[in-house]
């Protein structure tokens, strides 16, 4: 693991970096964190992608309000202020941010000599499972796949909600929803598989059974071990078959 810096047009964005053992090229992975940011359980998360054969880029997505190590992200939402604060901070990852900063970190890694290009995938949880749809409609020419796992909110009737963007999307996207997310309820399930009949987009989507928001992460209070897995062959899969292109 290595702690890097990268430059954007609102500031520098810290970030680690991940890559297999030797000398590569490896295709690269872009891995993003759940609202709690930066963390092992990420960075655990990271290397297993690394030691699969991946280049992988974990970003601070909340580098505008701090670097990760200054970032105090624990807490439970059961408390009030911790979930306005978080809130909060969600909000400020507007689809013209997620833009702008999917544009560094893509650039980052396709000027990594151990990086094997020009091809990339993405993996979103919780509130980034909507950043990697959005990276996707977004880089349709770079972004060969994008995993959402509990993703929230992807099918709403905001104007620039992301099921809306599916239209721009090129590569194939993998989702996997609990049946107990209030974020991502049947209803709003139904209406994304519309949208991505609707725009002929390459896709596999998982209904887990029992699980709840939150259910991949291993240090999150919901995490299942055999949704997490079952998550975890299918995102081996994908990169490996759409990045080995």
């Amino acid at each position: 693991m290595e702690d890097i810096d990268l430059d954007t047009p609102d500031g520098t964005m810290d970030a680690k970096l991940f890559q297999p053992e030797g000398r590569g090229p490896w295709p690269a992975v872009l891995l993003l964190t759940d609202a709690m940011g930066i963390r092992p359980a990420f960075e655990h998360a990271a290397q297993r992608l690394a030691d699969a054969g991946f280049v992988v880029l974990l970003p601070n997505v909340f580098y505008r309000e701090g670097r990760a190590a200054t970032l105090d992200l624990n807490g439970s939402f059961a408390d009030e202020a911790f979930r306005k604060r978080i809130y909060a901070l969600i909000a400020t990852l507007t689809p013209e941010r997620v833009r702008t900063d999917g544009a560094a970190e893509l650039d980052f890694l396709a000027r990594l000599p151990q990086v094997r290009g020009p091809k990339v995938g993405v993996a979103g949880y919780c509130m980034s499972g909507g950043i990697a749809v959005r990276l996707a409609a977004d880089f349709p020419d770079v972004i060969a796949a994008a995993v959402s796992n509990h993703g929230g909110r992807l099918a709403t009737d905001s104007p620039d909600s992301p099921h809306l963007r599916l239209g721009d999307v090129k590569g194939e996207l993998v989702f996997g929803h609990a049946d107990q997310d209030a974020s991502m309820p049947a209803d709003a399930i139904q209406r994304l598989e519309a949208a991505l009949k609707a725009a002929g987009v390459r896709h596999q989507s998982r209904l887990h059974v029992g699980a709840r928001h939150g259910y991949a992460v291993e240090d999150s209070a919901a995490y299942q071990h055999e949704a997490a897995e079952e998550h975890w062959r299918e995102l081996l899969d994908v990169m490996g078959r759409t990045l080995a292109k």
